[in-house]
């Protein structure tokens, strides 16, 4: 079979990206191993459904989101055309949350009152899912969350989940490379919120168990879209590299603003910087060589499929861009929330408790990487998952 090429526009032009032969969408992207080969177990509430949802908490005006809300409508397309669910069909129900807690909290409580939700999805608004989680425990409903603050996996309720990259993981693989790099001194740049505050705290431990000097650490508003004098503070005591925890838009900013103020040092992005496959045209010059931690699958042409895994992401990867015109990194996270919750719903239907149980004991390679889910680790992706990117001619490449 001959190799097939798809193209993807950026400003404009078309950009050709390696499509590689493999099996059908159906047979490469339904990954979760609970979905292969189940059958149905005796005790299922809801066995006999016939339409179960999935429901969203999402922030419309939200990029990253707005990512989370197509991934997971592909994927539910993907899961129904696969017939592994049988005579049931996966629904997707989304509520815009405009990232206010009572806003979530209200959408999240008529979720968990409806009972043909099987289980919902939360987006980027860490703060909303900390505020919903005891509504989420006393209604049982699972939960598995896609904000990157850790603080969500370390609220205990046996119903929440998360899967997507903790800070503190993100912070050992950043200050391991500038270790390597032998890097003189670092300046931290962190959005003023849960995420943001609770990386700071992280990164500037590992920082210090790696006798990393900090010249300086500043905070931006999650909102605001001019961040020049705190990146100038920063950037004025000259560190060798200039580490930033904040959302992709934001980080773009900071790479523009260090440019422009003249700084040449390394600049390291964290991985909820990461967004879109191509960098916005404005910030191409400002971030190029500009490294951030993340998965493989920003990058994963880059891979070659030697694995079922690896395959599969690729796919993935293709399926999107084929559907939207372009690619979000996060989107994975997105998809494999759906693949834990229709893994679950092929065995038990829509009883909520045991799909809380089998996604509590999940262990895929999932379109993210490697996840592990325990009753004692709720926060399912694995270290292993995280490499390092860079951005190279306005695009994120494997660093090696």
């Amino acid at each position: 079979m001959q190799p097939v090429r798809v193209s993807a526009l950026r400003g404009g032009t078309a950009v050709r990206l390696p499509r590689l032969a493999t099996a059908s969408v159906v047979a490469s992207t339904l990954l979760v191993a609970g979905l292969a080969g189940c059958t149905s177990d005796s005790g299922g509430s809801g066995g006999g459904s016939e339409t179960i949802v999935i429901a969203a908490d999402l922030n419309n005006s939200s990029s990253v989101d707005t990512a989370y809300g197509r991934a997971l409508q592909l994927r539910v397309d993907q899961v129904n055309a696969s017939g592994r669910l049988g005579d049931r069909k996966l629904q997707l129900r989304t509520q815009d949350n405009r990232a206010d807690p009572t806003a979530s909290l209200r959408n999240i409580t008529t979720f968990a009152d409806d009972p043909s939700v099987a289980a919902i999805v939360e987006g980027t608004c860490d703060q909303c899912m900390v505020g919903a989680a005891k509504t989420v425990n006393d209604k049982k409903v699972p939960t598995i969350v896609l904000a990157a603050s850790d603080q969500v996996s370390q609220t205990v309720t046996p119903y929440l989940f998360k899967l997507g990259p903790n800070s503190s993981d993100s912070a050992v693989t950043m200050v391991n490379e500038l270790r390597r790099l032998q890097v003189a001194n670092a300046a931290i740049l962190y959005s003023d919120d849960l995420y943001g505050r609770g990386g700071n705290t992280v990164l500037t431990a590992e920082l210090d168990k790696a006798k990393i000097p900090l010249s300086g650490a500043r905070s931006v508003k999650p909102a605001a879209t001019d961040i020049t004098q705190a990146v100038g503070t920063l950037t004025d005591a000259n560190p060798a590299a200039l580490l930033v925890l904040t959302g992709p838009d934001q980080a773009a900013l900071a790479a523009k603003s260090a440019k422009n103020s003249g700084y040449k040092g390394k600049v390291f992005f964290d991985a909820a910087a990461a967004g879109d496959l191509f960098i916005p045209n404005d910030a191409v010059a400002a971030t190029n060589n500009t490294t951030m931690v993340f998965t493989q699958t920003l990058a994963i042409d880059d891979v070659i499929a030697t694995t079922p895994a690896k395959a599969a992401r690729k796919q993935w990867f293709r399926d999107y861009i084929s559907r939207y015109g372009s690619y979000s990194g996060v989107g994975s996270f997105a998809a494999d929330a759906v693949d834990l919750i229709a893994a679950a719903v092929a065995r038990v239907g829509d009883d909520r408790e045991q799909i809380r149980a089998i996604v509590e004991t999940s262990q895929v390679d999932g379109l993210s990487g490697p996840i592990r889910l325990t009753p004692a680790n709720h926060s399912g992706l694995m270290p292993q998952a995280l490499t390092l990117l860079v951005a190279r001619a306005g695009r994120w490449r494997l660093s090696s």
